[in-house]
């Protein structure tokens, strides 16, 4: 059942407005003292995912899109997987995801999120020189928990429409890993986990205390920077996100693109964030040691004004 109606109208407050300073007075809300029925969402929407501390987040992964970029087979796992988000916030819920599409859904499946209530927030590229194309939508939204899991479920429904089915029942490809991971976790200073030939890192921003809404943005639910890797030692392609603060967005630019590391994309995943933050995608490829080098040297850009170093 798909329950229709405006996502975006809460029934509770989450932010109040200031009339007078003509600001936003937020309230900022615990995800895990407010805790989800998870069951609720998998119920309506006929997904499972995962939860952490309180929020809930469900993938989709886009196994029917076969990309390649430079040679490389572009996998689940390398950037191509669509996700949403749950983030409680009293008796409603915060939606955020990212859709990916070609470039056939975009106008159909933009018409089906603003037709359920939903905002967009922003859509860009990952990567250039990809065939074939394809982009990433972020939606948001408030409101009631069934109509928050509705609207979603309508939006990938209408995903599987134009795709003439589901894209996570397309048989899962994989891609040759034969890095050396424990140099790149010492060169990186963090450890990543593999899945498919894609060894990926996930690093939060845990000096940054974002809202949206006035409801944290945690990196579970997408505020983070990532690298995934593929190939081998002597060819290897990285792809990942920076997020930044304002004052960073041209350290890290120049820092990577002085090293080699082609930067494709500098735009925005929110609209109503405190404070403003951007991202960056960046596709790279070469020696692996000197693509580590030279991220760990992006990372090191990051977390100056904060004291706190990725």
């Amino acid at each position: 059942m798909v329950l229709l109606g405006s996502c975006s109208q809460p029934s509770g407050t989450a932010v109040r407005l200031n009339a007078d300073k003509g600001k936003q007075d937020t309230i900022i809300c615990s995800p895990a003292g407010n805790p989800i029925d998870f069951t609720v969402i998998e119920k309506i929407t006929g997904l499972k995912g995962i939860s952490k501390n309180g929020e809930y987040k469900i993938t989709v992964p886009q196994n029917d899109l076969k990309v390649v970029v430079d040679g490389f087979k572009i996998i689940p796992p390398m950037g191509l997987g669509s996700w949403v988000a749950f983030t409680p916030c009293r008796q409603e819920v915060m939606v955020m995801g990212d859709i990916i599409l070609a470039e056939n859904d975009l106008q159909p499946v933009q018409q089906e999120v603003i037709r359920q209530g939903l905002a967009i927030t922003a859509i860009h590229n990952h990567f250039v020189r990809n065939h074939p194309n394809v982009l990433y939508m972020h939606i948001d939204g408030r409101g009631n928990l069934e109509k928050m899991a509705g609207c979603v479920k309508a939006v990938l429904d209408k995903v599987k429409t134009l795709r003439g089915g589901d894209p996570a029942a397309v048989k899962a490809d994989s891609v040759v890993n034969t890095l050396n991971t424990a140099s790149l976790d010492n060169i990186l200073g963090y450890k990543g986990e593999m899945s498919k030939g894609v060894y990926k890192y996930t690093i939060g921003r845990p000096d940054v205390p974002l809202q949206e809404h006035g409801i944290p943005v945690s990196a579970f639910i997408g505020f983070n920077t990532w690298a995934a890797w593929q190939g081998t030692p002597e060819k290897a392609a990285v792809a990942g996100d920076f997020t930044m603060l304002e004052e960073e967005v041209q350290p890290v630019i120049r820092t990577l693109i002085s090293s080699g590391i082609e930067v494709v994309a500098v735009h925005n995943h929110m609209v109503q964030e405190t404070p403003k933050v951007f991202f960056l995608h960046y596709w790279g490829t070469g020696d692996a040691q000197q693509l580590a080098r030279a991220l760990r040297a992006a990372l090191n850009q990051c977390g100056k004004k904060t004291g706190h170093q990725s």
